[in-house]
């Protein structure tokens, strides 16, 4: 499914309440854009009991340093590559569209980052979007969608 089509769907599955369709609309440009540097349209999100998987990653260095991940797969095989996947049966893998995936990221408040797989087969290649960065050019997106519209129309000295 390409994005403008995913990005029609998020549109279309919006509350009906006046609002939120046009708030989509508005943000749909910083989904574009970061899908854009993406490189498949859809990724395999781990889920248990309906709810993503979170991972949380130390720092090498300081492993007081935390954050929670989730990762997004590029193929069902790549699942395997993290070695706790497969393991559990209650764990499944569900395509969800590059749109969608960003779209939940900004609800889901205790993750800090999507980690995409790029490259099938290898942990090597990954693409973060941190949840922090994508409200920030969610927010930028906004502020330029409700700027007034500059009118050509020149307003006549001799209106009054």
């Amino acid at each position: 499914m390409d994005l403008e089509t995913q990005i029609q769907l998020l549109i279309d599955n919006a509350p009906r309440d006046g609002i939120s369709p046009h708030l989509v609309t508005a943000i749909a440009p910083a989904f574009r854009a970061i899908a854009q540097q993406l490189r498949h349209s859809q990724y395999y999100i781990l889920q248990k009991e309906g709810s993503w998987v979170l991972t949380t990653l130390s720092h090498r260095a300081d492993p007081s340093l935390e954050k929670q991940v989730i990762y997004a797969f590029s193929t069902i095989q790549d699942v395997s590559l993290i070695s706790s996947a497969g393991r559990d049966p209650q764990v499944v893998a569900t395509p969800i569209a590059v749109t969608h995936i960003l779209f939940q990221l900004i609800a889901l408040e205790p993750v800090d980052s999507i980690v995409f797989l790029e490259t099938p087969g290898t942990l090597d290649h990954a693409f973060e979007v941190q949840r922090s960065q994508l409200e920030k050019t969610i927010q930028r997106q906004l502020k330029q969608s409700l700027k007034p519209k500059k009118t050509s129309r020149q307003i006549p000295p001799d209106i009054a």
